[in-house]
């Protein structure tokens, strides 16, 4: 009898009767296909063995570029609008991802973290090697993702009630180097703008920034609005926010905040630096006129999170670790000026 060979997109487009193209972009995560219909696919391909492989466990020499790692690995995004492969962002992690996993011929899949169903059901744990969650994955997924008993490392999120191996960029110390440099300029009027409560990432810069006030000297009377579920509409709280409450410095928590405070203010025709500068993090707009912000190297996030999947496989005794990768701050000579005492 004839070994039937891997599970082909037409078999899997033929059983759910729709195109190759939908199954296509389906199982790599892509834009195009509804929620529904995606999920009709991933159940569709669990059906038919399309996760499944022979392979069980082998092992994985992390720094062997020459070895074959059979199976799948899963990589997972947020079910959340701007936390996706397409983002200014999340989309150069995610291209270090691909681009590590595909100098060692690994087979990738892309999933959005289902709002409903157990997708993870469809996972056959002896065909998924591992998974890499990029961003903030809610808690009820992680403890599904925990029945597979396979490694997983995430890329700037951690969860208390999941531990594993996780990768972020060094916010702190960034944020701290970045206010340090600020006030090394004779700035002394700095506020935060950012929902501390939203990510992890957050939480950190927004430390580092009140640290570095607090060994300063400086005084710094947080506003509530500021770092409060308020800041997640930038938009609506710089259009109503008091002129005459403008810090010399606001400092945000990303460079997506500080392009919509600098479009809300602009838009009231505050002047920009000259009336409030502004400082991102992550250097994602780089005509935005910034004061400063940092250079987090997105690509090797992704990279980094592969090789340590891949370190993790071949060591799943070993303690957990946290890897940071710091980034440059850049100071934006244009908008960099000395105070006048």
């Amino acid at each position: 009898m004839a070994i039937k060979g891997r599970v082909t997109v037409q078999e899997i487009a033929d059983m759910t009767g729709v195109s190759k193209y939908a199954v296509s972009r389906a199982l790599s995560g892509k834009s195009g296909v509804s929620a529904k219909t995606r999920e009709m696919i991933l159940r569709a391909a669990g059906q038919l063995g399309y996760f499944k492989d022979d392979a069980k466990q082998f092992a994985v020499d992390p720094v062997d570029d020459n070895q074959r790692i059979y199976g799948t690995i899963v990589v997972l995004f947020p079910n959340v609008r701007f936390q996706n492969n397409e983002s200014v962002y999340w989309g150069p992690v995610f291209d270090g991802i691909k681009a590590r996993l595909n100098e060692r011929g690994v087979d990738i899949l892309t999933l959005t973290e289902p709002s409903r169903d157990h997708v993870f059901s469809l996972l056959n744990p002896d065909a998924i090697q591992g998974i890499i969650t990029v961003g903030s994955i809610s808690t009820a997924i992680l403890l599904e993702m925990r029945r597979l008993h396979i490694p997983v490392v995430m890329v700037d999120h951690e969860d208390p009630a999941y531990r594993c191996d996780t990768i972020f960029s060094d916010n702190f110390s960034c944020m701290r180097d970045l206010v340090a440099k600020l006030i090394s300029k004779g700035y002394k009027d700095l506020q935060f703008l950012g929902d501390i409560s939203d990510a992890q990432s957050f939480l950190e810069r927004y430390i580092a920034f009140k640290t570095v006030l607090d060994q300063a000297g400086l005084p710094y009377q947080p506003i509530p609005e500021l770092i409060g579920p308020e800041a997640k509409d930038v938009h609506l709280l710089m259009e109503n926010f008091p002129e005459q409450a403008l810090p010399e410095v606001l400092v945000c928590v990303n460079d997506s905040h500080a392009q919509f405070a600098i479009e809300a203010l602009e838009k009231r025709g505050i002047r920009i630096p000259q009336s409030c500068a502004i400082t991102g993090f992550d250097n994602t707009f780089v005509h935005l006129p910034l004061l400063a912000t940092v250079n987090v190297n997105k690509e090797l996030l992704g990279m980094r999170a592969v090789d340590q999947l891949l370190w993790r496989m071949a060591n799943r005794g070993s303690a957990y670790e946290k890897k940071l990768i710091y980034g440059d701050v850049i100071l934006r000579e244009q908008f960099a000026y000395e105070k006048q005492e």
